[in-house]
C-alpha cells in the first residue's frame, strides 16, 4: 500500500508539474504590470496551464506548412522547460506520501504541493509573490486540512494549523516592519499558508519548519558572500527557502506521527 501510494503521488506531482511553466511565465511580472498574455514573439497564450511553449499561427492566405516544419520552426519555448518543475513536484509529492502515509492529511498535502511550488517558481523568477497565489493558497490549505481533520485516522490538529498560520504570518510581519528592505510583504502572506501546513503537526514541527526556512536562506546568502564582492549585493528570492523549510518540517512531522 505504501509503495503504491508513493508511486501514485509521484505520478500526480509530475503530471501537475508539467502544467506549471505556463502559469509561472504568465505570473512572473513586476508589481503593477498586467499578467502576461503573449509570448516574447507576440503570440497569444492559450490558457494558464501547460508547458511554456507555443505554436505560431500561419499567416493568413498561406498554405499550411508541412508537419516537420511545424514541429521545428513554428513551435518555440518562451519560459522554463517542463522537466525541472515536473521532477521537482513529483519528488515533493512522493516524499510527502512516504512521510505521512495512508492518512487523510496526505491527500491534502499531496494535492496542494503543486500550488506551493508555483509561488516559489514565480518568486525565483521576479522576486515577487503575487496575492493571487498566496492569499487563496492559505484559504485552500486551511480548508483541505479542515476536511482531513473530519476523517478518521488524521494525525494532526486543525486548530493548531490555523494558529500556526496566524503565528508564522505575525512573525514575518514583525520582521517586515523591522526591516522592509530585507523582506517583501509577499513573504508575509506566503507565510500564512506555510504556517497552516506546519501547524497541523504541532508547535515542534512548526518551529522546525520556520527555523529551517531561515537556515536555508542564510546558507544561500552566506554562499553569495563567499563568492566575492560582486555577489554580496545581489538580492535573492526568499520564498523558495520558506517553502523548502516548511516542506522539511512537514516531512519530519509526517514521519514522527
Amino acid at each position: 500500500m505504501g509503495v503504491v501510494l508513493i508511486v501514485l503521488a509521484a505520478g500526480y506531482g509530475a503530471a501537475a508539474g508539467l502544467l506549471l511553466p505556463r502559469a509561472a511565465y504568465r505570473l512572473s511580472v513586476a508589481p503593477g504590470e498586467p499578467w502576461r498574455d503573449r509570448c516574447p514573439q507576440g503570440h497569444a497564450l492559450a490558457g494558464w496551464l501547460g508547458p511554456a511553449r507555443c505554436r505560431a499561427p500561419a499567416p493568413a492566405g498561406t498554405a499550411p506548412p508541412a508537419p516537420a516544419a511545424v514541429a521545428t520552426a513554428a513551435r518555440h519555448v518562451y519560459g522554463a522547460g517542463p522537466l525541472p518543475p515536473a521532477a521537482l513536484t513529483g519528488a515533493v509529492c512522493a516524499a510527502l506520501a512516504a512521510a505521512a502515509g495512508p492518512r487523510p492529511e496526505t491527500a491534502a498535502y499531496v494535492a496542494l504541493a503543486p500550488l506551493f511550488v508555483l509561488p516559489a517558481l514565480v518568486d525565483r523568477a521576479v522576486h515577487r509573490l503575487p496575492d493571487v497565489l498566496t492569499l487563496p493558497l492559505a484559504a485552500v490549505t486551511a480548508a483541505a486540512l479542515g476536511a482531513a481533520a473530519l476523517l478518521p485516522g488524521a494525525a494532526g490538529s486543525w486548530r493548531l494549523a490555523l494558529l500556526g498560520g496566524a503565528a508564522l504570518a505575525a512573525g514575518y510581519l514583525l520582521l517586515f516592519l523591522i526591516n522592509p528592505a530585507g523582506m517583501g510583504f509577499g513573504d508575509v502572506k506566503f507565510a500564512l499558508a506555510l504556517g497552516v501546513a506546519l501547524g497541523w503537526y504541532g508547535w515542534g514541527v512548526w518551529a522546525a519548519g520556520a527555523f529551517l526556512g531561515f537556515l536555508y536562506g542564510s546558507g544561500y546568502g552566506l554562499a553569495l558572500v563567499l563568492r566575492g564582492p560582486a555577489a554580496r549585493t545581489r538580492h535573492f528570492a526568499f520564498g523558495p527557502f520558506m517553502a523548502a523549510g516548511a516542506f522539511t518540517g512537514v516531512l519530519l512531522g509526517g514521519f514522527g506521527a
